[in-house]
């Protein structure tokens, strides 16, 4: 599976990595992701999410049931 965060999105960015003598090479920024599994009351099911941390805490403040419905509006199985 792709390093995508399936909430917001959140993909790798590339950059420079700058040495001392100020060389630069190219280097991948990388998402914070981390696999969780939420337990989705109004279905009575458990799902699991690839999620940046801010994703996480965007389902602490708006809930999981609103967090999903919007994916599944946005055309994401869940």
């Amino acid at each position: 599976m792709a390093r995508i965060c399936q909430v917001t999105g959140k993909v790798p960015v590339t950059g420079n990595r700058v040495s001392h003598s100020n060389i630069k090479t190219k280097r991948r920024f990388l998402p914070n992701l981390q696999t969780k599994k939420f337990y989705l009351v109004e279905e009575d099911k458990w799902v699991t999410l690839k999620l940046s941390t801010e994703a996480i805490r965007t389902i602490n403040k708006n809930g999981l049931y609103n967090v999903v419905k919007e994916l599944r509006k946005a055309g994401q199985k869940i």
